[in-house]
């Protein structure tokens, strides 16, 4: 093998390609002689499309002579060429395949219990001060998620397929103290999904206990499951918020590997909300493809037939932000989907889609709703910057601070929380 074939080889999706992109790569490494970062964004275009699944890079490599005279300016161009066409692919509609061509993936390894050091209580991990946010505060009941969607950011929080519990969650829990005059709002459905390992380990026990002993707080349990068995038969205390991610049912099965169907996480939301809970949803993420528009508003529609407005405190709505270290574990794993089949631009630090296409989006779903809805019920932009805000809702928060106030404000009044 040529030192110039070795560049190529020693790249780290090289060996998620298939043989024969493989064997291609090789080839045109050697007859244009690339670099180490031609060969890096060579493997990189290679494997966005493998996944994809519509191009091989042997399908867009641009059709010219090898260089020749003059070769590093044509090898260049080259490049050039390639770039150009793979970013017009990612700005193509996404069109998924029949659902029978959906990828299965198998959940993740088997959960471990292991003895923490400290009670992983915090800010939520994707706050910015470049983008609005409402201060949610975090708690790790457990680490690392079992299912597969293929965007998920909590991939690069953790180490590994590992899914850990603490063995002493309950005990630090119940020894935490809180200010008793002031109201908490806290989330455990950032570290992993909230609901779908039940009370294993004794982990949703201790939750309910600890929301039960602490009224003033506003305790959100968010998910992607229909686990709610164990919360419904515990008598719970009604300052437990439940929340389900929603997603059409396309996305659902090409996205969101391992999770419950949209059918299935409304009837678990129509059991919490019979049950006398408030329940929330978050449209996150709203992704761009062929049929979108109608897609997302039939989900709407199927949401505003089986709640009505004064059992639902939030919807939120927001969108693909990737930091690239989730993009390198997104490839990593090289799942067949087409998450990172998008334009990318700078969003406030991170990348994301256009303003453009987020402002179609976002305003497509808010109108959807009926006014009855927009009214009663508290809406917000999760992780976008403030100018997005006027154009999809009419109004804004002046700060953090503000943004805070008022959906404490919102979700005390519609859960019977005094203030």
């Amino acid at each position: 093998m040529t030192q110039t074939q070795s560049k190529i080889s020693q790249q780290p999706f090289y060996f998620l390609l298939d043989p024969q992109t493989r064997e291609f790569l090789v080839n045109q490494a050697s007859v244009w002689q690339l670099s180490m970062q031609d060969c890096r964004q060579s493997c990189e275009i290679a494997l966005d499309l493998q996944m994809w699944g519509q191009y091989s890079i042997a399908d867009i490599w641009p059709h010219t002579n090898s260089p020749g005279a003059g070769g590093k300016a044509r090898k260049q161009q080259l490049m050039k060429q390639l770039r150009e066409t793979w970013e017009s692919i990612k700005s193509e509609a996404n069109q998924y395949p029949d659902d029978s061509c959906a990828t299965k993936i198998s959940a993740a390894a088997k959960p471990q219990a292991i003895a923490k050091e400290k009670l992983g209580l915090g800010r939520c991990p994707v706050a910015s001060p470049r983008t609005l946010c409402c201060n949610l505060q975090t708690l790790d009941a457990v680490e690392n998620c079992g299912y597969g969607c293929s965007y998920c950011s909590i991939q690069s929080f953790f180490d590994g397929k590992q899914i850990s519990f603490d063995t002493g969650f309950t005990e630090k829990l119940k020894k935490l103290r809180l200010d008793p005059d002031k109201t908490y709002h806290i989330g455990t459905g950032q570290s992993s999904d909230s609901l779908m390992w039940g009370n294993s380990h004794g982990v949703l026990d201790a939750v309910i206990d600890f929301a039960r002993d602490n009224p003033n707080v506003i305790l959100e349990l968010k998910t992607k499951s229909a686990n709610v068995n164990h919360l419904i038969r515990s008598q719970a205390p009604r300052n437990i918020l439940c929340t389900w991610s929603l997603n059409t049912p396309t996305l659902i099965l090409h996205e969101e590997h391992g999770t419950a169907s949209l059918d299935r996480r409304l009837a678990a939301a129509r059991r919490v909300a019979d049950a006398g809970f408030s329940v929330g949803f978050h449209f996150h993420p709203i992704i761009h493809y062929h049929t979108w528009q109608a897609d997302y508003q039939a989900v709407i529609q199927q949401l505003v037939a089986s709640f009505a407005c004064d059992e639902v405190a939030l919807i939120s709505l927001g969108t693909l932000t990737y930091i690239k270290s989730v993009m390198r574990e997104i490839r990593k794993k090289a799942i067949p989907g087409q998450i990172l089949k998008m334009p990318l631009v700078d969003a406030d630090g991170k990348l994301s889609y256009p303003d453009d296409i987020k402002l179609s989006m976002f305003r497509h779903v808010y109108h959807s709703f009926p006014d009855n809805w927009k009214d009663n019920i508290f809406f917000y932009l999760c992780m976008e910057n403030r100018r997005l805000w006027k154009p999809v809702f009419g109004f804004d928060y002046a700060s953090n601070s503000e943004f805070e106030t008022a959906m404490k404000k919102s979700y005390r009044q519609k859960i019977g929380l005094k203030a």
